[in-house]
């Protein structure tokens, strides 16, 4: 294959709204010996990225989107088990203040932000559950839950919690999941035993759930009443660290421990057993071409969806439908 010289690929020259974002022709990314050059077929777009697009840290311009799906094009002399043509996936970031660029026709990685892609698995829902599935899966490896454990799902309709749901079912969990009526009947599908209308939770705290895991960021301390002790909670929303880090001072229920999701190519691997095992299957809400890069940030913003808004850099005109 021909590598170009150059590509399309998402720049913000400045911070702010989600019209910052532009489809530029930049230079393709050189490559050392120690990383591995991928051409992207489909790039998801999550919160951190909008919240990444806002902040005022880092240098500009800057790129958007931390996960990819996509095919090797090029390997590093020092990287070992992967050849030219591999169906490959992966994750850049480290939150917010992360590495960020993945929505372009191509991106350079390191050994740990890459791993074998799920076999048989569209790039689109590839992509989905790259970020989603590191987050779910190390979170309730966090909560170091067992099979009979009753873990509440905060935010469980979103990317994450759909996967946390999937996940925590498969190994046994009774999961209830917070969310919109609208959603209910899909939470029950994907796993969740019950389903609280996050309008009317009503007193959940007589539940007194094993674990918490809080992927919304709202009332943290609410449901935390509904924690039994002993029990332990995870927070992976950015609007909610500051409650989390309050519980460490508080005296009352369970210290929240904050979850940002770390590149691991062995948690890539793991995750894309669990796929193929038919565990974890991507929730996609819709599909975007690049161009389409400014409608997409937008729709993340609404903090309403079920599953995943996803780039598809195979697409030259409008959104797939999905449906």
């Amino acid at each position: 294959m021909t590598i170009p010289t150059t590509m399309k690929a998402v720049q913000a020259e400045t911070t702010g709204a989600a019209d910052v974002l532009e489809v530029k022709t930049v230079e393709v990314p050189e490559v050392s010996d120690a990383q591995v050059l991928v051409r992207v077929h489909a790039s998801s777009v999550n919160p951190a990225d909008v919240l990444g697009r806002q902040m005022k840290l880092g240098k500009l311009p800057r790129g958007t989107g931390a996960d990819y799906a996509g095919e090797v094009v090029l390997v590093g002399g020092k990287i070992a088990g992967l050849r030219t043509g591999d169906s490959v996936w992966g994750y850049l970031g480290g939150g917010v203040t992360g590495h960020l660029g993945a929505a372009a026709e191509y991106v350079a990685v390191t050994k740990e932000q890459i791993g074998r892609a799920p076999r048989g698995v569209d790039a689109v829902d590839t992509a989905a559950l790259a970020t989603t599935g590191l987050t779910a899966l190390q979170s309730l490896r966090a909560l170091r839950l067992r099979p009979g454990s009753k873990l509440l799902i905060v935010g469980a309709s979103g990317g994450v919690g759909t996967a946390a749901i999937q996940l925590a079912r498969a190994l046994g969990v009774e999961v209830t999941a917070v969310a919109s009526s609208a959603n209910a009947d899909y939470c029950r599908e994907l796993g969740a035993t019950h389903v609280v209308d996050y309008r009317d939770v009503g007193d959940i705290t007589t539940a007194k759930f094993d674990a918490l895991l809080d992927c919304h960021g709202g009332d943290l301390g609410r449901y935390l009443q509904a924690v039994r002790r002993g029990g332990r909670a995870v927070e992976i929303a950015a609007k909610g660290f500051g409650r989390a880090l309050a519980s460490w001072v508080s005296l009352r229920g369970p210290r929240v421990r904050i979850v940002i999701a770390k590149s691991s190519r062995a948690d890539l691997e793991e995750l894309a057993g669990k796929i193929e095992a038919g565990h974890l299957s991507a929730v996609v809400d819709e599909v975007f071409p690049l161009d389409q890069i400014v409608t997409a940030h937008r729709q993340v913003e609404t903090g309403h969806a079920r599953g995943k808004r996803v780039l598809d850099l195979r697409l030259a005109l409008g959104p797939r439908d999905r449906a």
